[in-house]
C-alpha cells in the first residue's frame, strides 16, 4: 500500500517552489485568488504571467486527469456542493484579500502577522466546515 501522505507533502513542495519562482522571477506574490481576481475584473497588472499561471493552474490537472490519474474525491458526484463551494470560496477570499496560498505560503514566509492571522482564520474556517458537513449534513 502507498504511503498517502507524501502526496500532501508533494503538493505542499509544488506550492512552495511556485510561489519562490514567481517571487524572484516577477517579484509578485503568488495569491491565486488575487491574479484569477485580477484576471476576472482587469485589475492584473501583467497579462502574459497571469495567463501562464491560469493556463497551469488549469492545464496540469486537466493533463493529469487525461493521463489517467484518478481523482480522490466523492465531491463530483456533487455537483451542486462543488459550485455553491467554489463562490463561498471566491467571495471569501476577496473579503479576506487573499487566499491560502497568498497568505499561508507567501504570507506566513514572510512573516506576515496578515498572513498569520487569516491563515489561522481559514484552517479554522475550513475545520468547522468540514465538522458542519460531515456531521450535520451527514455527507
Amino acid at each position: 500500500m502507498p504511503v498517502e501522505w507524501i502526496w500532501g507533502l508533494v503538493g505542499g513542495v509544488m506550492i512552495g517552489t511556485a510561489a519562490a519562482v514567481l517571487l524572484l522571477g516577477t517579484g509578485r506574490i503568488m495569491g491565486a485568488s488575487g491574479i484569477v481576481g485580477g484576471f476576472v475584473d482587469g485589475t492584473g497588472q501583467d497579462r502574459s504571467t497571469t495567463l501562464s499561471f491560469l493556463f497551469g493552474l488549469i492545464g496540469m490537472p486537466a493533463l493529469m486527469t487525461l493521463g489517467g490519474w484518478e481523482v480522490a474525491t466523492n465531491a463530483t458526484s456533487l455537483p451542486w456542493l462543488l459550485i455553491i463551494g467554489g463562490l463561498c470560496v471566491g467571495i471569501g477570499t476577496r473579503f479576506a484579500n487573499g487566499c491560502t496560498s497568498g497568505h499561508g505560503v507567501c504570507g506566513m514566509s514572510r512573516l506576515s502577522m496578515r498572513g498569520f492571522m487569516a491563515t489561522v482564520a481559514h484552517i479554522g474556517a475550513g475545520a468547522a466546515t468540514v465538522t458542519f458537513v460531515r456531521v450535520g449534513l451527514g455527507l
